[in-house]
């Protein structure tokens, strides 16, 4: 799988006229190569893949993590580095970049340390974006990340299933979070033993909790605090963080109420969950991204709300891939993307969303979380 990546990547930059790639954000590393581990902490010690547009593949990456990368990474050669040994990371550059004419970076995700380097090295007229060529590649889904997309699923489901489970009138956000990690991690595990020989790949959930209660619901990104939650409170749950199965992540939201919801609050549930539905209504293949979003926010604004942020963006092993689902995105729509997809509305003391993760198939879609939404099934 990484080696044919690898193959399309250099391929394509062959095409582009690109002689060479330096490939530095740690999901397109793991895309590319395999390679993972903690990559994306920030220690001050650069990994960087470099991939001519022929020829042998090189990965440049800290000797500490060396037996890692050796384990995994399918590349031609590594070549690690030491702190302060020698010109460290700097090292294997100057020959890597030779004479090439056009040099391909992720601006976006290239450390500032190397990126200075870089413009020394080789001057900024020579420097060229590897990220479109990337984004094209991974917007199409191949079968074997179906596949771990489908598991995904199902461990997002399996969290959400305990969290609802976990809410109750005395019970404090923490131990919702508790009882979804240990959930998330349980259900991984054993998808993992099942489905996957990769004895390394980790089922521990690795993400704050986001969920909010109460007053604090209109927080979009609130964390599990040690606030205590009671009868006739909103709660929201979301797992766009959490949901993260074998690098792959997903999107997931829903909003519950405890005991008994104020008909006020439903009233704003209820055009949330409509555009939601008008969102996936209109999801199939040959639309344009931003057209699935205008219909989404059809249903907000026609009930009398402000216009809402994107409906949903595509997901695999990075939180935000292309396309995304907003005004101004005209990707078509194909097959083999996967998209998660919110219906989302927020007045001044009520915040409502329900998001589920979804396959575009040949002539619609295929759902991957699973949870309810009715009101009736939403009050515990």
């Amino acid at each position: 799988m990484f080696r044919d990546r690898m193959r399309r990547f250099q391929s394509n930059l062959a095409e582009s006229g690109i002689d060479v790639a330096l490939i530095t954000d740690d999901d397109n590393v793991y895309y590319l190569t395999g390679y993972y581990d903690y990559l994306h902490m920030e220690f001050g010690r650069p990994t960087i893949l470099v991939v001519p547009r022929d020829g042998d593949t090189l990965l440049i990456t800290p000797i500490i993590d060396l037996n890692a990368a050796e384990a995994a990474a399918r590349v031609d050669r590594i070549a690690p580095w030491n702190d302060g040994m020698g010109n460290e990371w700097r090292e294997e550059l100057p020959g890597a970049l030779g004479s090439a004419s056009r040099i391909a970076i992720e601006p976006d995700h290239m450390p500032p340390v190397v990126r200075a380097y870089v413009n020394d090295l080789a001057g900024t007229g020579k420097l060229d974006s590897a990220t479109p060529l990337l984004a094209e590649m991974r917007m199409i889904k191949s079968p074997e990340e179906l596949q771990i997309a489908r598991h995904a699923g199902q461990v997002a489901t399996a969290m959400m299933a305990a969290g609802r489970a976990a809410i109750g009138d005395g019970v404090p956000e923490y131990e919702v979070a508790i009882a979804t990690s240990q959930a998330g991690t349980r259900k991984a595990a054993g998808l993992l033993a099942a489905h996957y020989d990769d004895a390394d790949m980790s089922p521990n959930t690795h993400f704050l909790q986001i969920m909010a209660s109460g007053r604090e619901i209109i927080k979009t990104h609130h964390r599990a605090s040690t606030r205590t939650m009671h009868r006739g409170e909103p709660v929201f749950l979301c797992f766009c963080g959490m949901t993260n199965f074998h690098r792959f992540k997903l999107g997931f939201d829903r909003t519950f109420w405890i005991g008994n919801a104020d008909p006020a609050q439903v009233a704003v549930y209820e055009v949330a969950v409509a555009s939601q539905k008008a969102a996936l209504d209109a999801l199939r293949p040959g639309v344009t991204a931003e057209s699935i979003h205008a219909e989404y926010a059809e249903v907000i604004q026609s009930a009398g709300f402000e216009y809402p942020f994107r409906c949903g963006r595509a997901t695999g092993f990075s939180f935000l891939e292309s396309p995304q689902l907003v005004t101004g995105d005209k990707t078509i729509i194909k097959p083999g993307m996967v998209l998660a997809v919110d219906g989302s509305v927020s007045v001044e003391t009520f915040r409502a969303q329900v998001g589920d993760s979804v396959i575009v198939t040949g002539d619609g879609w295929e759902p991957l979380t699973d949870h309810p939404k009715s009101v009736a099934e939403v009050i515990l």
